[in-house]
């Protein structure tokens, strides 16, 4: 559930990932997973911009289970709404720590470093995160992001690349729209440095 709820809100709707936020928390009540409960709590306080009551479900399911690296991830998020951006940081290494091989939050870092400018640092985030999940095209396409930030034009035409080769060819045509213009971009500006 928690793969699908990512997935609805990188590339789908806020209604399909608030659906599914609910339908976890109901399953995880069901079956008496407190964690998960707050965990997907968390995800709807998150949703519906109501962060600092995000932040009390995620620390209630990392009291429960203090390996839930996802609720590491998602307080740290809440955090970044509410503008707390040091201190985010602290929560992404404590998720980090506690659930090594979580690709999103080694992702989520690294969008975080790169939206306050520190490119290079980001981009080692975005790699560790591939390399847990080498398919994951929003890592891509936020790794391209960096490298173009960087002017590193040919590194940033061949993440895009491998984004429109990982994204499902049926859903987020305006992603896809949005990349093909990049990459044509990126080609023009390739064209005219050659000598």
């Amino acid at each position: 559930m928690r793969l699908k709820l990512d997935e609805a809100i990188t590339y789908g709707t806020h209604e399909e990932a608030l659906r599914l936020a609910r339908q976890g928390r109901e399953a995880a009540s069901a079956k008496g997973f407190l964690a998960e409960e707050e965990y997907f709590k968390g995800q709807e306080e998150l949703l519906n911009g109501n962060f600092a009551s995000a932040i009390e479900h995620f620390d209630a399911a990392i009291k429960i289970n203090p390996q839930d690296g996802a609720a590491y991830n998602d307080r740290a998020l809440s955090m970044v709404e509410l503008g707390i951006i040091d201190e985010a940081f602290y929560y992404f290494d404590k998720g980090i720590e506690a659930e090594p091989d979580y690709a999103t939050i080694y992702h989520n870092k690294g969008w975080l470093l790169n939206n306050i400018g520190r490119h290079s640092e980001a981009i080692r985030y975005f790699n560790k995160a591939l390399q847990l999940e080498p398919h994951r095209a929003v890592t891509y396409d936020n790794l391209a992001d960096a490298l173009l930030s960087l002017r590193d034009y040919r590194g940033a035409l061949s993440a895009y690349r491998r984004v429109l080769e990982l994204l499902n060819p049926d859903s987020c045509q305006e992603i896809r729209q949005e990349i093909g213009r990049q990459i044509d971009r990126l080609e023009k500006i390739l064209k005219q440095e050659k000598p």
